[in-house]
């Protein structure tokens, strides 16, 4: 088993409990959702007052709901089409609400240049389920691209409760363009019946797995790819980011840097 598979088996103990419980006390999906929402609403305001701990803590709160309500509406019977609909609209504002409380944050500090990063975060990390509601009306499957949303929900956390949120904005940045770059040319391949380009070598085959994703989660290519991000984020000095709301040399210092 694979440390990120590892980390989801010990998370699903308590999710489970949840999961029963609300069965039990026959709270509807939908409920679920909008009560997540909610939280995260509470997360966005403590990140916007650079609360950044209890931002932390709230979102896991409303990660928990997030979780849990397509759970609790397969084992309740409770399925139906417009509570996907329902799920994945308030699931966009949910992210987005993030995006907006560090941009007010970002500009109380008059940092135009970390609200722009986290401006253009945000767009991408739009355009990622975008591209693949759209790419799926055309094709079967679209599912390429790392940055996807339970990717972004963690790395919210780690930028909360280490202060690294501008390293993360960076990540997410990147890799949301990479993501969105992804389903736009994987579609292209699929509709004109092309190959999925591999390399010719062992250098490029790398370099085309790593940043054209399809692994799956708790995979070693996934932890891989883990491991490599939490290394940016926490290996780089906040100094170097010009970060606006810690400084220093990060665990560098620790090293004797």
């Amino acid at each position: 088993m694979t440390f990120t598979g590892f980390i989801g088996t010990i998370c699903m103990f308590p999710l489970r409990a949840i999961i029963n419980a609300s069965v039990a006390l026959g709270i509807h999906p939908n409920v679920l959702t909008f009560v997540g929402v909610l939280i995260n609403v509470g997360a966005a305001v403590a990140l916007g007052k650079q609360h950044f701990v209890l931002a932390g803590v709230i979102m896991i709160g409303a990660a928990i709901f997030d979780f849990i309500d397509g759970k609790v509406a397969h084992l309740s019977g409770k399925q139906s089409l417009f509570g996907a609909f329902w799920d994945s609209t308030l699931d966009r504002f949910s992210d987005q609400i993030l995006f907006f409380g560090l941009i007010h944050l970002y500009s109380n500090l008059r940092r135009t240049d970390y609200v722009m990063i986290t401006a253009l975060a945000m767009i991408f990390s739009i355009m990622i389920s975008y591209a693949r509601a759209r790419a799926e009306s055309l094709i079967d499957k679209c599912k390429v691209g790392f940055m996807e949303r339970p990717e972004r929900i963690v790395l919210f956390w780690i930028g909360a409760f280490t202060n690294r949120m501008a390293a993360v904005m960076w990540v997410i940045l990147v890799l949301s363009i990479i993501t969105v770059y992804n389903r736009i040319h994987y579609t292209y391949l699929v509709l004109n019946q092309k190959p999925i380009p591999t390399g010719p070598n062992p250098v490029t085959r790398g370099i085309s797995r790593a940043f054209f994703w399809r692994d799956e989660r708790a995979t070693l290519p996934y932890d891989l790819w883990v491991i490599a991000i939490l290394a940016f984020i926490w290996l780089t000095p906040p100094d170097w980011l010009r970060d606006p709301t810690a400084t220093g040399s990060g665990l560098l210092a620790w090293l004797g840097y």
